[in-house]
């Protein structure tokens, strides 16, 4: 479903990423812990070229893109390809203010894919119910909770389809109560069979949620397994400093 080889990735001669591989078969939820500043989030973003890595490649079904210095104009068609089977929320649930939550989903889909306004209007409801807010979808961004509004955010991004859903700590800015309603969404995406990856500080959600559990450090995947290994057993000393300093 989705490969990424020898990753790396500098800002300001500071190296973050240094060489980063990672498989993803279809259907998988993976968690990445690691410590703040070891480059999850960089790495998320260079999955869909959000940021250019300086170098390595990646691939999302048959689409593979490969970065080689200077970027060029089929560089950034070849990314809009990949981006197409990429779906990503953020911290910051970057909905539009102005734009109800039915017209924050229905946008991408016509902007984007050029889908008539009835057949975006249709899919739209049927993903904020899915989401559990078909009630408010007439509402605008500042009505609703932060669990509401990341809820939408992840609607959104499943309107236009994708093969994998990439999410920067969706939970971080909301309450345990508000983020249980955003885990719980991503669950039911789980079990549909929805590729997942999920940068999180929530180690209760990775454990109990992923398949796999990447832990990060220094801008490399030192350890990846099962999480019940990873948390009972880690092989790393990192991986056990990180896991003691949170648990």
């Amino acid at each position: 479903m989705l490969k990424a080889s020898n990753i790396v990735k500098s800002f300001s001669g500071n190296e973050i990423l240094r060489g980063i591989s990672l498989e993803v078969e279809r259907g998988e939820l993976i968690s990445i812990i690691g410590p703040s500043g070891c480059g999850k989030s960089t790495f998320l973003r260079c999955l869909n070229f959000l940021e250019h890595p300086d170098a390595g490649d990646v691939q999302v079904e048959n689409v593979k893109l490969a970065s080689h210095g200077a970027w060029r104009r089929a560089d950034e068609a070849q990314a809009h390809r990949l981006r197409s089977h990429v779906g990503m929320v953020f911290q910051s649930f970057n909905l539009f203010p102005h734009r109800t939550v039915l017209e924050n989903v229905m946008l991408a889909p016509m902007q984007v894919k050029g889908l008539e306004e009835g057949k975006a209007h249709k899919i739209a409801c049927e993903l904020l119910e899915k989401v559990g807010l078909s009630a408010v979808k007439g509402r605008y961004p500042d009505r609703l909770s932060g669990g509401q509004q990341q809820r939408a955010a992840i609607a959104r991004a499943l309107a236009m389809k994708p093969s994998v859903m990439l999410y920067d700590e969706p939970t971080s800015a909301l309450d345990p109560e508000l983020s249980e309603e955003v885990l719980s969404v991503m669950r039911a995406l789980d079990a549909e069979g929805m590729t997942q990856l999920v940068v999180t500080h929530d180690m209760r959600f990775a454990r109990a949620a992923s398949d796999r559990v990447l832990f990060m450090e220094a801008g490399q995947i030192v350890e990846s397994g099962d999480p019940d290994v990873i948390f009972a057993n880690p092989r790393e000393a990192g991986t056990r400093r990180f896991l003691r300093t949170l648990l």
